[in-house]
């Protein structure tokens, strides 16, 4: 079983172009505690399966189910199944699965759908490509964002990594100038004097979800002192997140400070969607 990081919509054009049959499994309804919410979907062939509506013996019975259907004359079924001990599981809810034969129709509905997802996707930004933000962009990358990351030094940025993260070799401070509402930005330039003036850009504009500033608590009362002195409002400044990653662990390789500012970005931003 594949979880892949490419979009469904690509998969399965390449299944289509080497005729393949493919069957396109949907959650269209779910009710209680169900472990993916409505929409979630996985492409099943006889080799293999693309994405996933849960895990656990719903869907390997899901997965039966499309198997059999490619065997045979139908193009779609409906399903119900109640997540409870008959099929030892203790979720409580109930789920409807829709099983589709997939055509380049089904591709085509499920790129429009993709599409839409994708551009509702909150934006990340990062700036600075040293170790930090590289090991942050790639624990991103398999993530529901809109990653980017920014940095004037090309070899910096040639090294980052990620199938799904957008480089920028350039100045800094305009993407703070220009980035939309709504988003998260991590600082950790290579310069204390540049993570000042990102952050300065981005707290007087201060229509951001999340931002955070690598460094340790006297780097950030080093700041804000003076941003106090540019007039930057304590309300504003209190929203500036140094040290990231919380203080209960204190391991400073990249790839733990990666992993625990990245979950912040999470609680932060898709908490945001999903109470909108």
């Amino acid at each position: 079983m594949s979880d892949a990081r490419q979009l469904l919509s690509n998969t399965l054009t390449s299944a289509l172009s080497a005729g393949e049959p493919t069957a396109l499994v949907t959650l269209v309804d779910t009710k209680g505690s169900t472990p993916r919410e409505s929409g979630a979907s996985m492409l099943v062939t006889h080799r293999s399966v693309v994405g996933t509506i849960g895990g656990g013996t719903f869907e390997w019975a899901a997965i039966s189910a499309a198997r059999e259907l490619l065997d045979g004359a139908s193009e779609s079924r409906l399903v119900r199944q109640a997540l409870g001990p008959e099929i030892g599981q203790c979720c409580g809810g109930q789920v409807t699965l829709l099983i589709e034969r997939a055509t380049e129709e089904t591709r085509d509905r499920l790129a429009a759908v993709e599409a839409h997802e994708l551009a509702r996707r909150p934006q990340v930004t990062i700036y600075g490509a040293g170790h930090v933000g590289r090991a942050l962009s790639l624990a991103l990358d398999p993530l529901p964002f809109r990653t980017r990351i920014v940095d004037p030094r090309r070899t910096e940025i040639d090294a980052v990594s990620g199938d799904n993260v957008e480089r920028i070799c350039g100045n800094c401070v305009p993407v703070a100038e220009a980035a939309g509402p709504g988003g998260a930005h991590v600082v950790m330039t290579h310069s204390h004097s540049l993570d000042s003036l990102v952050c300065a850009t981005l707290l007087e504009k201060g229509d951001f979800a999340y931002l955070g500033l690598i460094g340790s608590a006297t780097k950030r009362a080093t700041f804000l002192s003076s941003f106090r002195a540019l007039g930057l409002p304590d309300d504003e400044l209190s929203r500036l997140v140094c040290p990231v990653g919380g203080t209960k662990v204190r391991d400073k390789r990249p790839t733990v400070i990666a992993a625990l500012v990245a979950g912040e970005i999470v609680e932060v931003l898709l908490g945001t969607v999903a109470a909108a």
